[in-house]
């Protein structure tokens, strides 16, 4: 077999692309650039009484949202106008609701750079503004983030270089002052209510502290130090006692291999002025004794019932349970073979607020649990998807929510309504497709190669000729610790990539979006798959398990079946071009891992591939470059050079190894974007690219 040896970037083959197009292509019903218009919330943050903020994210233009009970009319509070590749987060209300704080620009690599995609030649920061809720006003107070605001409304703490720095919120020409001077890295600071203490997490190392710091008189204690990872500290009400959780330290943990099991942690709490603790809570050994992480505010919660909130799968599923700080008698709050993930404290403390696949494993709806009652109440359902949700005062629900053809939107579902009315209606504009352009995206639940069930979202286009075979498609997510949904997902990531599969078939693809082992979603012992990852790559088996079941449909060309992904769906990509080219005609590979030992540097520095050949070699053998002389699919590498997750490097070796083995590929790189790309321009060059690849390469009409 003859192999064509060819290499150019994308620049000249996506001109080549368009022109090439028939006219059945280029009669799209939208464009790629049309179903990424819509706004992109993120950050919603709720107030001590009636206001909700959050981010939208449109075009790549970034700004402020705000609302308030009881008409909830929302307008946008900042002007920010450019796609410049600057995030905003971390919106902080203060007490007495007339300024927001918040967090303006991305967080710097380890070499101490900001990211910069947009190319100023001025460079770029990362500060700390206040927005006067009045006047719209905004002035920049400080360089740094993580910031929270003291209960008086006075000083505002935030974090530099893992320094904790402070700002007087009430002088006009006010400068920030470093706080304390101490060891290690600060992190998760919190106000003890009555404005008395600050508790911090003193990170160093090998093992971590809790550290309370008292303004009265300038002391700082340690919560019973130990050898131990301290975290996630937690106030009571009246600001005397500080829970917070304690992992044992375990030298050789690496990511990306299955970890079903560790020394067990537990839930102290501890005097704030005596330093003295004592345990409250401990997982059992064996299945939950590794800590498993939700989204929220804090992993501990200290409600107004004198119980600490806290996630434990115990059970082998992410289940909230309670405990008694008194009595340490501990409940169960949520029962059943499903997986909470965004959870909320209410602001009065009688309540919790999550969201869960509970009864509908491939999407995600809120419940309630009243702290005085023995069973969650159901607030969303249907073919929606909701999460982030905060109850105010008036017990009116704030959430983020989308459907199968319908985008992230802002809503609120009020105190004894039935149905949520979008906050802002302007976020999806006149130009975004409508519901009958669009796929309402199917269940499915195919064989992986190794037998394992395996969940999927079926993109089948409108009109197909029963009589034609289509082109088809598997996108693999990143993560790995993700699950893609039955509408648009509540990640901005994946909310594009919904996007794309949605563009993709209507151009006629069928296109298979894959939930492989270790994601979420369907309970630890999937996510902690057997040699997954770096310890053998079984999630393989249900790449080729993609592809025999669409091999298999009736609708499909067995010739013509590409995948796309990126980031660890990249790695998925690579590793199906490389070891099954006579299955996989062509690959998008997006900032994928290619080498396992590399990667795991980057997240854990002190790993070293010499130390444990035997480790090492399995993890280059669960890695595409170990085979790429079986590698014959043409790719598209996308990279940008300043991605953080995934080294820069992977892309560069792997160009490399395919010029070698005389492996078909181009490339579209983009100089100082990062991991998840900033730029709106930069995502629309993207895919654009990705879906000009597949119509070239799969000969798609």
């Amino acid at each position: 077999m003859t192999i064509t040896f060819k290499t150019k970037t994308y620049f000249y083959t996506f001109i080549i692309g368009i022109l090439c197009l028939n006219t059945d292509a280029l009669a799209q019903t939208f464009s790629i650039d049309d179903i990424l218009s819509a706004g992109m919330p993120s950050g919603l943050s709720i107030s001590g009484n009636e206001k909700a903020a959050w981010v939208e994210n449109k075009s790549g233009v970034r700004n402020i949202w705000l609302t308030s009970a009881p008409d909830y009319d929302a307008i946008m509070v900042t002007n920010y106008q450019k796609d410049d590749g600057q995030t905003i987060n971390r919106l902080v209300f203060s007490p007495d609701e007339t300024k927001l704080y918040y967090v303006y620009g991305g967080a710097p690599n380890g070499s101490g750079e900001y990211p910069n995609p947009n190319l100023n030649i001025k460079g770029a920061d990362r500060s700390v503004w206040e927005l006067d809720l009045g006047t719209l006003k905004t002035r920049k107070l400080g360089a740094g983030s993580d910031h929270v605001i003291s209960p008086d409304g006075n000083t505002l703490l935030y974090l530099k270089s893992g320094q904790i720095y402070s700002f007087n919120v009430n002088e006009d020409d006010a400068k920030p002052v470093q706080f304390m001077h101490t060891r290690g890295q600060a992190s998760a600071m919190s106000w003890s209510p009555d404005g008395s203490k600050v508790a911090f997490q003193s990170n160093r190392g090998d093992h971590s502290f809790i550290g309370v710091m008292h303004l009265a008189d300038s002391m700082l204690i340690y919560l019973d130090p130990t050898v131990d990872h301290d975290a996630q500290p937690a106030w009571s009400k009246d600001s005397k006692h500080i829970a917070f959780l304690r992992s044992p330290n375990e030298d050789g943990i690496l990511p990306f291999m299955p970890m079903r099991e560790a020394l067990p942690w537990s839930i102290r709490v501890g005097d704030a002025t005596t330093g003295t603790t004592q345990e409250i809570w401990k997982a059992e050994e064996g299945m939950g004794s590794a800590f498993r992480y939700i989204s929220a505010t804090n992993q501990i919660m200290w409600t107004a019932t004198n119980e600490i909130i806290f996630p434990y799968e115990g059970d082998g599923w992410t289940h909230l349970y309670a405990v008694n700080v008194r009595s340490k008698k501990t409940r169960l709050l949520t029962d059943g073979p499903f997986e909470v993930q965004f959870v909320a404290l209410s602001n009065d403390g009688h309540s919790v607020v999550y969201s869960s696949n509970q009864d509908d494993i491939d999407r995600q709806h809120i419940w309630q649990m009243d702290l005085s009652s023995e069973k969650p109440v159901q607030l969303t359902s249907g073919d929606g998807i909701e999460w982030a949700p905060r109850m105010n005062d008036s017990g009116d629900l704030i959430f983020l929510g989308s459907g199968p053809t319908t985008p992230a939107q802002a809503k609120v579902l009020q105190n004894g309504s039935d149905e949520s009315q979008v906050l802002n209606p302007q976020s999806i504009p006149d130009n975004f497709p409508d519901d009958a352009s669009l796929v309402v995206p199917q269940q499915v639940v195919f064989t992986s190669a190794d037998g394992m069930k395996i969940h999927g979202q079926l993109f089948v286009p409108k009109n197909l000729d029963a009589d034609a075979q289509q082109a088809a498609l598997i996108f693999f997510h990143g993560g790995s610790r993700r699950q893609m949904l039955l509408g648009f997902h509540h990640s901005g990531y994946y909310h594009n990539a919904y996007s794309l599969n949605q563009y993709l078939a209507s151009r006629g693809y069928v296109v298979l979006s894959v939930n492989y082992r270790s994601g979420i979603g369907y309970g630890m012992e999937f996510r902690e798959a057997l040699n997954y990852g770096a310890r053998g790559a079984s999630e393989y088996n249900d790449v080729l398990g993609a592809g025999i079941y669409l091999q298999n449909r009736a609708d499909v060309d067995p010739g013509k079946i590409g995948l796309w992904g990126g980031s660890y769906g990249g790695f998925l990509t690579a590793m199906g071009l490389a070891k099954a080219s006579n299955l996989f005609a062509a690959g998008v590979d997006i900032h994928g891992v290619h080498d396992w030992n590399i990667v795991i540097r980057n997240f854990a520095p002190s790993y070293d591939a010499g130390k444990n050949a035997a480790a090492s070699k399995l993890a280059f053998d669960s890695s595409p470059m170990a085979f790429i002389d079986t590698w014959r699919s043409p790719v598209l590498i996308i990279h940008g050079d300043d991605d953080r997750n995934v080294p820069f490097s992977e892309s560069v070796h792997l160009a490399e190894a395919l010029r070698k083995q005389g492996v078909e590929f181009e490339q579209l790189i983009f100089p100082d974007e990062v991991h998840g790309f900033l730029l709106h321009k930069s995502w629309l060059r993207a895919y654009h690219a990705t879906s000009d690849f597949f119509d070239r390469k799969l000969g798609h009409q």
